[in-house]
C-alpha cells in the first residue's frame, strides 16, 4: 500500500539558498528604483514649494508695486548678532502663501519696520514657527532648530529659530556692504553688474523692490528664489527662514571668489560668522567673516531647484559654468544668453 501514500519531498539546502539569493538580487535591483522614485517625488514637492514662493512674490509685487525687500534693517549690518536686523522677505510674503494668520500675530511690529527706521523686536516671535512651504522634503536637517553659539551670540539677539530651504537672490556679487540698493557695483569676476532682483533696505530707504516687469534682464532670464541647505549642526545659522542674512534666507556673492557654482565644495565658500567649515560636505564657510556670502545648495542629486522671476522653475545642474551662473543670478548684467 505504500505507493498510495507517496513520501513528500522538501526543499534541499541548495534549493533554499538559490531562492534566497534570487530574492536578495531582486531586492538589490528594486531598492535603487524605489530610492529614485522617492527622490523624484521629493524634488517635485520642492519644485512646487519654490514655485508657490515665487508666485507669492508676484502677488506681493501686484499689491505693493514691487517684490519685498530681502531684509529690512534700521541701519545696515552684516553681523548676525545685531539688533538692527528686522523682518525679511520670507516674513513679508506670508499672507500670500496662506499664512495670513501667522503674519497678523506680528503685523504691528512688521508694519513699524515697513514704515521706517525701527528696532521694534516683537516681530522676532515669528522665528519659532515652522512653515511647511519653506521646507524641502529632501533635507532632513531642516527639522532641527538653530540654537545660539552662546548667550552673547544669538541671531538678532534671540535664540531658537526654525529652519527653511529657500533664499532670495540678492545677486552674484560679493559683498552686500557698500552696495546696498546700488544697480552697478564697481566690477566683478566677469565685469558684469552683480545686482540681483532683491535688495537690502537700510534705515529710511525705499521698502519696495523691483517690479517683476521692471527686471532689466527679463523675468525669464533671472533667478528670483534659490534653494538653500539647512546646516548639519544646530549652532550653524544656514537655512533659517525668518533671518535675513546670507545663507540663512538669502543667496549673495555666489558666483565669485571661493563661492563659485551651485553646491560647490570649496573650503570657506559661504561667509558666515560661527558657521561650521565643512567643504567636504558642501558646506564650506569662512567662520570668522561677516554674514555676506551664501551659495545655493541642496541635497538633490546633481543640482538645485531655482524659481525664475517669471514664476517658472528650473533645475540648475552643478556643472553649470561659473560665468553662466553669474549671468542667471544677475538682474542688471545685460546678459540673457546662458548657454
Amino acid at each position: 500500500m505504500w505507493h498510495l501514500f507517496p513520501q513528500r519531498r522538501g526543499f534541499t539546502l541548495i534549493e533554499l539558498l538559490v531562492v534566497i539569493a534570487i530574492i536578495a538580487i531582486l531586492i538589490g535591483l528594486l531598492l535603487p528604483a524605489v530610492q529614485k522614485v522617492r527622490e523624484a517625488a521629493a524634488r517635485a514637492k520642492c519644485q512646487n514649494n519654490i514655485k508657490q514662493i515665487a508666485l507669492a512674490c508676484h502677488a506681493y509685487a501686484d499689491a505693493t508695486s514691487g517684490i519685498p525687500a530681502a531684509c529690512i534693517m534700521s541701519s545696515f549690518t552684516e553681523s548676525p548678532y545685531s539688533n538692527n536686523i528686522g523682518p525679511n522677505w520670507a516674513i513679508l510674503i506670508l499672507p500670500f502663501i496662506e499664512q495670513g494668520n501667522l503674519y497678523n500675530q506680528y503685523a504691528t511690529s512688521i508694519n513699524l519696520h515697513l514704515a521706517g527706521s525701527s528696532t521694534d523686536a516683537r516681530w522676532k516671535g515669528i522665528r519659532g514657527t515652522s512653515v511647511a512651504t519653506y521646507l524641502c522634503p529632501t533635507d532632513p536637517f531642516n527639522q532641527a532648530d538653530y540654537t545660539e553659539v552662546s548667550a552673547t551670540k544669538r541671531l538678532a539677539n534671540v535664540p531658537n529659530w526654525k529652519r527653511g530651504n529657500y533664499g532670495a537672490n540678492v545677486g552674484p556679487f560679493h559683498t552686500l556692504s557698500g552696495h546696498v540698493n546700488q544697480a552697478a557695483p564697481s566690477g566683478g569676476s566677469w565685469w558684469y553688474v552683480g545686482r540681483g532682483p532683491f535688495t537690502m533696505v537700510d534705515g529710511n530707504n525705499r521698502r519696495i523692490g523691483l517690479g517683476i516687469q521692471g527686471i532689466p534682464d527679463g523675468s525669464s532670464n533671472t533667478i528670483l528664489i534659490n534653494e538653500l541647505r539647512a546646516a548639519m549642526v544646530p549652532t550653524d545659522a544656514r537655512g533659517v527662514w525668518a533671518f535675513g542674512l546670507a545663507a540663512s534666507s538669502l543667496t549673495v556673492g555666489n558666483a565669485m571668489g571661493d563661492c563659485t557654482t551651485p553646491n560647490d565644495k570649496n573650503p570657506r565658500s559661504d561667509d558666515m560668522q560661527d558657521a561650521v567649515e565643512d567643504g567636504a560636505n558642501g558646506l564650506g564657510s569662512c567662520s570668522n567673516c561677516n554674514n555676506n556670502q551664501g551659495q545655493a545648495r541642496s541635497l538633490h542629486t546633481g543640482g538645485v531647484n531655482a524659481a525664475m522671476a517669471d514664476g517658472s522653475v528650473r533645475f540648475i545642474r552643478n556643472e553649470i559654468s561659473q560665468q553662466a551662473w553669474w549671468i542667471i543670478q544677475g538682474s542688471h548684467d545685460g546678459q540673457t544668453n546662458i548657454d
